[in-house]
């Protein structure tokens, strides 16, 4: 059975098989002796992306009294989720997701902490995860920005929609509408000041000229 590790784009925590490209982190909330998590779903605003091999370094999943290693399909989703690039393990990234974020804003580069501040605000209400408004129409949002259709999620990219599934990603389709959206505004501002997260092979390798191949029609408003 799998542990209950894995993140959505809606970020709740399930227990699925699926193989991500990244790990990352909230804080502590998992019971090491049981391998499961506690009622709380983070004790950090610190909500981190890291990546899942760093200088050979080995963890025991959910092993110890440390972070509890969470897992994310691609870098979309686990910004869609509320997390960042972690400084550590993923300097470079994290440097130019600040770049971008200051860049969208016209303000200096800003320390983590006031990045999660501004984050977390963004990310939950009410203990719940925030969905919001979609301002303008979807082909305004930059790629890797995450929409809600319903119970939904799918990740833009190069005017074309892919659906989030448990395996992976679906084949794209013409997405006409949606009904909010799951990635911060400010993530977003990132990502259309230029910052260019990592994608999962599935929608790597399911572009454009796989519309007709995978047979899924364009989904109307």
């Amino acid at each position: 059975m799998p542990l209950q590790n894995r993140v959505t784009p809606f970020g709740e925590i399930v227990a699925l098989p699926q193989r991500g490209l990244f790990t990352g982190n909230r804080g502590i909330i998992h019971d090491p002796a049981t391998k499961t998590l506690l009622t709380k779903r983070w004790s950090s605003k610190a909500w981190l992306i890291c990546v899942c091999e760093y200088k050979g370094r080995r963890r025991a999943v959910m092993g110890g009294r440390s972070w509890t290693e969470l897992f994310f399909l691609d870098e979309a989703i686990a910004l869609a989720a509320g997390h960042r690039p972690c400084f550590f393990c993923r300097r470079e990234a994290a440097e130019g997701f600040r770049a971008s974020w200051a860049a969208a804003r016209g303000e200096a580069p800003p320390l983590a902490g006031v990045m999660d501040a501004v984050l977390h605000a963004e990310r939950v209400a009410r203990r719940r995860k925030r969905v919001h408004p979609i301002a303008g129409p979807l082909a305004a949002l930059p790629d890797g920005a995450v929409v809600a259709r319903g119970t939904e999620a799918f990740t833009l990219r190069g005017g074309l929609a892919y659906r989030w599934t448990v395996e992976g990603y679906a084949a794209p389709q013409h997405l006409a509408s949606a009904d909010g959206l799951l990635t911060p505004p400010s993530t977003v501002g990132a990502l259309s000041a230029g910052y260019k997260p990592v994608f999962h092979p599935t929608l790597e390798n399911c572009g454009p000229a796989a519309i007709v191949d995978c047979g899924l029609p364009e989904v109307e408003a």
